[in-house]
């Protein structure tokens, strides 16, 4: 089996996130429930890949297997050249936190925190000092726009605001993708846009985007869009 002691290396010959026969069933009693069937899914560095699909399609699944949330029934999943599907929990739970950055609809944040508290959450975890985490946060912060909201709580922003902070927090570990779930189901078409600015940007810097979205929208701002239905899925 693969060990994680490698997981801040990345294999700039192969694809970024490549699924081969994934599978995942679920058990219901005596039945079983086959969710997603043999997924074959290549995305490259640098991407921006749209994921949509009617709810019950596999939609949540196939999120949860992208975002190392959970392990395949059966198949393979490479992420960064590393065959995470081979992983147990306490691995998963690694790169999730090294490799991924997850931007929610709920914007998950910690209400006791306040802004600079909530982006170094992610880096507590890896290890980082209170002085690396405290400046990175800053910049992280100032670079969505919230300079001047560093000591502000989640109950004193607007939802665009919890939005950005989330943002920032995603790219703390500076991770080999961004994996956003209707990052803007919960907000007002301005802030909407504006947190989709904020991502197209990231994406034109480099970084690799992939958002879950039923908004044809933000689906047409993509460079692929990748559909699921009944468990399969569909590239354009």
């Amino acid at each position: 089996m693969q060990r994680v002691e490698n997981i801040a290396q990345f294999e700039t010959d192969k694809p970024i996130l490549m699924m081969e026969r994934l599978c995942k069933n679920y058990e219901l009693g005596t039945v079983e429930l086959k969710v997603l069937r043999d997924i074959a899914l290549t995305i490259n560095e640098g991407e921006y890949v749209a994921i949509m699909g009617p709810s019950g399609s596999g939609k949540s699944t196939l999120l949860n297997m992208i975002g190392c949330l959970d392990r395949p029934t059966s198949g393979d999943y490479w992420l960064g050249g590393l065959n995470v599907s081979l992983l147990d929990d306490d691995e998963l739970s690694l790169i999730r936190g090294a490799r991924i950055g997850f931007i929610f609809q709920s914007f998950n944040l910690i209400n006791q925190l306040n802004v600079i508290e909530n982006i170094e959450v992610p880096m507590y975890y890896q290890g980082c000092s209170e002085y690396e985490s405290a400046e990175r946060a800053k910049e992280l912060a100032t670079m969505v726009g919230l300079g001047e909201r560093f000591e502000h709580r989640p109950s004193e922003l607007s939802g665009g605001q919890q939005q950005r902070v989330a943002i920032a927090r995603a790219l703390a570990n500076d991770p080999l993708i961004i994996l956003a779930d209707e990052p803007t189901g919960n907000l007002d078409s301005e802030s909407g846009s504006d947190i989709m600015k904020i991502l197209l940007d990231l994406h034109k810097q480099g970084k690799t985007l992939i958002v879950v979205t039923h908004d044809d929208n933000i689906a047409t701002s993509a460079e692929r869009i990748v559909e699921i239905f009944d468990g399969r899925v569909k590239q354009k």
